[in-house]
């Protein structure tokens, strides 16, 4: 990568005396130095992060990925298990307060290995709320068993994300093989960051995240003008064994429906709360697939709740079957 061009920018009358040093990066992007910290170090940072996503995968003559999928670059000091994530001070590591542990959950991800059980966690931080915001997350004695290219269902996320810059996403996943943490085999370990200008904007984009023992595909979207919409479904009067539910969220702009959650649901209960991003006066559907609790289907018993995106406030729905009573509430925020 050649070198980004460098310059300063001066205070003005009344203005702080901090002179604003900045780079030009590569596509004429322009990054502002933080106060107090060194241009040569992000001028590296930079330099080392376009480095390694070049070698990350056999590529074209004209540097496209030879299986054609995206590639997330893997920044530099971003590793989990040897440490290194912890060991600088300055950067995005400051920026991000990387060394915050707190929870938030989030998103849709699927592997590119074998049948195997994975532990461990994939987070997003951006600059809204630097703390961790949970795509998935298991502890090694409650791992996930996943098939090739099968899709681990959301667990969240508790509030949108943020992409007014760039976004980090944070993963330490191990596959676990023997009865010792020292016999599993590190899946992927590091930090990508994502931003509006590398990410199409209501289409979605196939990330591929390389490990040493395997993959991991993110799909996401980015929404301009878009609100945050909280579904709680609560479920009551349940008769009989109960039944399986499929509940799918699909938005404006995404062709594919996206899976809230797919389970069996035997007594009355709160299913935990999912968010999802909605443009601002366009619709939100939601579809519901009853079964039996054996997962087969009540003579194809389907309902849809549909709702249209407003800056603030709540909707609800009431939905009755025979099986059980289900209260669809939607609130709204920004």
């Amino acid at each position: 990568m050649p070198r980004s061009c460098e310059g300063k920018t001066g205070a003005g009358e009344g203005s702080s005396p901090y002179e604003c040093e900045y780079i030009i990066l590569p596509g004429g992007h322009r990054f502002d130095i933080p106060e107090g910290e060194d241009k040569q170090e992000w001028i590296q940072y930079f330099d080392d992060a376009s480095r390694a996503s070049r070698e990350v995968i056999a590529r074209h003559g004209d540097g496209r990925p030879a299986d054609g999928i995206n590639r997330a670059a893997i920044l530099p000091c971003s590793a989990h298990r040897d440490g290194s994530i912890y060991s600088v001070t300055n950067g995005w590591h400051k920026r991000y307060r990387i060394s915050d542990t707190n929870e938030i959950q989030l998103g849709n991800i699927s592997t590119g290995t074998g049948s195997v059980q994975v532990y461990g966690y994939i987070a997003a931080r951006d600059t809204l709320d630097m703390l961790r915001n949970y795509i998935f997350n298991r502890s090694r004695d409650d791992p996930i068993t996943l098939d090739q290219g099968s899709l681990i269902e959301m667990i969240g996320p508790k509030r949108g994300i943020d992409m007014f810059s760039a976004v980090l996403i944070e993963y330490d996943m191990r596959i676990k093989k023997g009865e010792q943490e020292a016999d599993d085999i590190q899946l992927i370990d590091g930090v990508s960051d994502f931003d509006e200008l590398t990410t199409p904007s209501r289409k979605p984009f196939l990330s591929r995240i390389d490990g040493v023992g395997g993959a991991v595909d993110i799909t996401l979207a980015m929404f301009h003008g878009a609100v945050e919409a909280t579904i709680q479904v609560d479920v009551s009067q349940v008769h009989g064994n109960g039944f399986s539910l499929l509940l799918t969220s699909s938005v404006s702009g995404l062709e594919k429906e996206i899976q809230l959650f797919h389970g069996t649901v035997s007594q009355s209960r709160g299913l935990r709360r999912f968010v999802v991003s909605v443009v601002r006066d366009t619709w939100m559907h939601l579809k519901f697939k009853f079964g039996d609790e054996r997962g087969g289907v009540i003579d194809e018993v389907e309902r849809c709740a549909s709702f249209k995106a407003k800056m603030h406030g709540y909707d609800s729905q009431q939905i009755n079957i025979v099986e059980a009573s289900i209260l669809v509430k939607v609130t709204w925020s920004t």
